[in-house]
């Protein structure tokens, strides 16, 4: 689900369409559920990928493909880790995947990403809240675009039942993604 939020105009750079991948080390997709009522277990994925084509011309037909490697879950402790990808059903199912399906601007730094979230081979609507932070060549001379993102999903609608109620059925998702460009020819000087 991480790159699934590059898709706010920013910056006036060279007109057409853009590709951003995922920066791994930058990028943090985190979750958390209540556990019995008394606390939020908070987690995280480490191993995913994504791209984004995006048009700054014509966002609402920028594309997102994100995948998560559902074995990489991290909940800080490994037993719980483990009971994790337990219920992710890592082995049968791998990978979830989201794709997006339109972009709504709301202002020149928000918009709303809609997408279909496939996850335990079940596949629904999602829409993730975007915030863009900042873009710009960064020191090391890659083009990077930052931003923020949040969204609630229902895990019970996936299919994901294991320890209701002791586990909550609404799972809070926060994404804070850096994206890097592939430059194309002319944008290898830094652009304002």
């Amino acid at each position: 689900m991480a790159g699934l939020i590059l898709l706010l105009p920013c910056a006036a750079h060279a007109a057409g369409e853009d590709v951003y991948s995922l920066n791994k080390p930058h990028t943090q997709i985190i979750f958390s559920v209540s556990h019995l009522g008394f606390t939020k277990s908070y987690g995280k994925f480490l191993d995913y990928s994504g791209t984004v084509k995006l048009d700054e011309s014509h966002p609402e037909s920028s594309v997102v493909d994100a995948v998560i490697k559902t074995a990489s879950i991290d909940m800080g402790d490994e037993a719980w880790s483990k009971k994790l990808r337990e219920i992710f059903k890592a082995d049968k199912y791998p990978d979830m995947n989201f794709k997006s399906t339109g972009v709504k601007k709301l202002s020149d730094k928000t918009a709303d990403v809609a997408g279909n979230l496939t996850m335990l081979g079940v596949t629904k609507p999602v829409t993730l809240h975007v915030t863009f932070n900042k873009e710009g060549r960064d020191p090391f001379g890659k083009y990077v675009a930052g931003f923020s993102a949040e969204t609630d999903i229902k895990r019970s609608e996936f299919g994901m039942n294991d320890y209701a109620p002791a586990v909550g059925d609404k799972v809070h998702i926060t994404i804070e993604a850096e994206c890097d460009r592939k430059d194309q020819p002319g944008q290898e000087q830094y652009n304002q």
